[in-house]
């Protein structure tokens, strides 16, 4: 099914509150844990669970929030995306009332990456509240070793899929910056604007 489209002249109005607190928010989290704080460390596990909050707030929005939040607005589809990617390249540009597809497509490859990021996260660290062993020496003692090993194993699979996910975020993060200047070039307007909470509109020089 095509997304609905806009004419190139009219306004592209802001995202709403709750869009713009997400994206942002996720965006903070995903520099902050991938590339300033200390891997297992306590800030590292409580910006986690802020970016598995807001993640849980936006899948929520897309059901119940803004008619361009929602996730009927702009449902992942392969060949409309092609379409839209043909299009930009032979200087066809469309503006959508939600995301474009291509950005419908990096939305969802994101925020699944995400939801693996955050729950192997969880599974690693379990609650932040929680009083940890000083020495894995103390662990083990009070524990079976042999539940300690196949807990070591457990952790071992999640921290590897925990690993690729996260790197897969930053390389996604990247390419959909780099998307967004493209075609803010390509359609002559500014596409960063309505998430910063301006609007959008005709041809900027």
């Amino acid at each position: 099914m095509m997304p609905d489209t806009v004419s190139s002249n009219e306004t592209l109005r802001p995202w709403d509150p709750v869009v713009r607190l997400t994206h942002w928010g996720i965006a903070a989290a995903v520099l902050l844990n991938g590339l300033v704080t200390e891997d297992g460390g306590r800030v590292h596990v409580w910006v986690g669970y802020a970016a598995f909050a807001l993640l849980a707030l936006r899948l929520i929005w897309g059901l119940v929030g803004t008619k361009r939040a929602r996730f009927a607005s702009f449902p992942p589809s392969l060949s409309t995306a092609r379409a839209h990617l043909g299009d930009l390249l032979a200087g066809r540009y469309r503006d959508y009332p939600s995301h474009n597809p291509l950005g419908s497509l990096m939305a969802y490859a994101l925020w699944g990456l995400l939801a693996v990021v955050t729950l192997t996260g969880i599974g690693m660290a379990g609650s932040p509240f929680e009083e940890r062993p000083a020495t894995r020496q103390e662990s083990v003692a009070s524990h079976d070793r042999d539940d300690e090993r196949e807990r070591e194993e457990e952790d071992e699979v999640l921290e590897e899929v925990h690993e690729v996910a996260a790197n897969l975020i930053l390389v996604l993060a990247a390419l959909h910056v780099a998307g967004v200047g493209l075609e803010s070039r390509l359609a002559g307007r500014n596409l960063v604007r309505p998430m910063l909470g301006g609007r959008s509109s005709g041809k900027e020089g």
